[in-house]
């Protein structure tokens, strides 16, 4: 870590954040409290322990049976994520348990615990092989998920379940979407070799770079001519607009818009009248603040898009984008804290709201018209479950084809081949519907 903090203060902030997802924050949400200067640091390591956290807990409570008081308990949780595997570890195992055990000394809140972190940790170093292997034999542990959602991934997808898993575990890459109105994917792949940041196309507008950099790092970024977007996001935009005539301005919605990164794909890539619509006023900003930069254009409307009586102006859409609200269990390599903020009941409210939803919109469209159904979740009843129902009870309506559920690290044939490069993205589902004449 090239930070000028020194490391236990590092792994203060960073136990301070895994209190604070214990509460129930987001990750996002909690980093905002950090130091600007220690802020990289701490979310770096942060990302780390989510990615380990059960393994951490499982270890943990072999050391201790009885728990240990909350931040004493976070920072010990914090030293055994970042060192239970030496070769993945950000500095050696004992410079982990040495600066761990100062930051429990400088902090009045852990310091009477200072002595029984220093014994856990030293009797970790001891026995370190047995307890891993401990952890290997338990399935939370071993994969990092809560137990109800590995059972839903087996019984979802029986084949791939430790596949997403285990893709769910590794670092997402660093996925851009060229603005075609601006640049190729050729040329913009030019400007960044002359930067010195390498990177290859990924198909259609996207490019993955080899390792993340800051956006300010990008050519052209402040003035439109890229937008950090995974390759599977950046699907929604051309599927959506397949099939237009070409002199037809058409009339889209794109419906639970925040943060605006498919809003302005689809402006990027046709003339089109779009009304984005989000319900989050702080939101709706973003939205703005996001076409400000790429210099597009949409009409941006605060509402619930299930309320269209509020909102809607009696035209009919010839295309309408449902990004639904769903459980983002398609995204967790690049949000690790979603496993550890959702619980199992949101599953059913989240399919509620997306039925609601469609229900909704669907009368908005005009027949012969398309609706892009799409969630970044890799749960049935969000993908496949829920349009099997809605057709079931919309006559009118017929599935065109469609990628369905797209699996992390894997294409839309589901198996490829992983170390496939150009099919790296996150866990997607999509339906494109067309509406019949009644």
């Amino acid at each position: 870590m090239n930070d000028s903090s020194p490391l236990w203060r590092q792994l203060q902030a960073t136990s301070d954040l895994l209190l604070q997802l214990r509460a129930g924050a987001s990750a996002t949400a909690s980093l905002q409290g950090v130091d600007v200067a220690l802020r990289p640091a701490a979310q770096a390591l942060f990302y780390q322990v989510l990615r380990s956290l059960s393994r951490a807990e499982h270890i943990c409570h072999q050391l201790a049976t009885r728990r240990p008081p909350p931040r004493a308990d976070a920072l010990l949780c914090v030293a055994l994520a970042l060192g239970w595997r030496s070769a993945d570890a950000p500095y050696t195992v004992f410079t982990l348990v040495n600066q761990t055990v100062e930051a429990a000394k400088r902090d009045p809140a852990t310091k009477a615990q200072a002595g029984f972190i220093n014994g856990c940790l030293r009797r970790f170093l001891r026995e370190q092989d047995a307890l891993v292997a401990s952890s290997q034999a338990d399935l939370v542990a071993r994969f990092n998920h809560p137990a109800w959602w590995i059972r839903r991934l087996q019984q979802d997808h029986p084949a791939q379940w430790e596949q997403i898993l285990h893709a769910d575990g590794q670092q997402a890459p660093m996925t851009l979407r060229v603005n075609r109105r601006l640049h190729s994917v050729a040329t913009y792949l030019e400007q960044l070799q002359a930067g010195g940041i390498d990177g290859h196309a990924s198909g259609g507008n996207a490019l993955q770079l080899a390792r993340a950099v800051a956006v300010t790092q990008l050519p052209g970024f402040s003035t439109g001519a890229v937008s950090v977007q995974d390759a599977a996001a950046q699907m929604a935009a051309p599927l959506l607009l397949a099939g237009l005539e070409p002199a037809v301005r058409p009339h889209i919605l794109d419906a639970c818009a925040a943060p605006g990164g498919k809003t302005a794909h689809l402006l990027e890539l046709a003339d089109a009248d779009v009304v984005a619509v989000e319900l989050d006023p702080l939101r709706c900003v973003r939205i703005g603040e996001t076409l400000d930069r790429l210099r597009l254009q949409a009409r941006i409307v605060t509402a619930d898009a299930a309320q269209p009586e509020r909102w809607w102006d009696g035209r009919p859409f010839d295309r309408i984008l449902l990004d639904a609200p769903c459980t983002a269990s398609g995204i967790v390599r690049r949000h690790p804290d979603v496993p550890w903020l959702r619980r199992e009941s949101d599953v059913a409210q989240l399919t509620a709201v997306q039925a609601r939803l469609l229900r909704s919109l669907w009368p908005l469209l005009k027949t012969g018209g398309r609706l892009l159904y799409c969630t970044c979740s890799v749960f049935r009843s969000e993908g496949a479950g829920q349009i099997e129902t809605f057709l079931a009870h919309n006559t009118d309506a017929r599935l065109l084809p469609s990628p369905g559920h797209l699996l992390p690290h894997f294409g839309p044939n589901r198996g490829g081949v992983p170390d496939n490069q150009a099919t790296d993205h996150d866990g997607f589902f999509y339906a494109l519907l067309e509406k019949l004449p009644a």
